[in-house]
This record gives structure tokens, sequence and C-alpha cells, in this order.
């Protein structure tokens, strides 16, 4: 499942080789931390959060199969910043 959400997340960003993907099970479900560059997060959210959802839909979709629940995060990066 890991595998599959770091691709669906690479299709739609501009830096896929910065796109990181943690997992973390729980009792009841698994959460999905989705770390990408600090410029692709608006691309990985989309406009009012319809490409985050849609991930969320798929990866839901795919986790019934296996009767689990899944939750995707996703989180951007923090720019470098310089020290002075």
């Amino acid at each position: 499942m890991k595998l599959f959400i770091e691709h669906l997340v690479q299709a739609v960003v501009d830096k896929p080789e910065q796109v990181r993907v943690e997992e973390e099970p729980g009792e009841n479900a698994t959460v999905y931390k989705i770390h990408v560059a600090a410029d692709d997060l608006g691309k990985a959210i989309g406009k009012q959060g319809r490409i985050a959802n849609a991930m969320r839909v798929i990866a839901k979709a795919s986790a019934m199969k296996e009767n689990r629940k899944v939750y995707l995060e996703v989180i951007g990066a923090k720019e470098d910043v310089p020290s002075t």
C-alpha cells in the first residue's frame, strides 16, 4: 500500500524524487504521512483539497479489500532557511 500511495503522489507533483511516505500502523487503522517538496504542497492537495481527497478515496477503496482502515496526511517539507 505504501508504494501504491507513493506512486499516486509522484504522478501529480513536479518533484517526484522528493516524495516520501511514512507508514504508522495502529490497532484500528494505518496512517500514511505523505511528505512532498514545499513547492509541490499545493499540487498534492489540489484546489479545495480535491486531489488529496481523491487519493484518500482510492487508498480507502484499496484497503477495504483487506478490511483495513487507512488515513492519509499530506505534509509539505520545510524550506531550507539559510543560517545567518
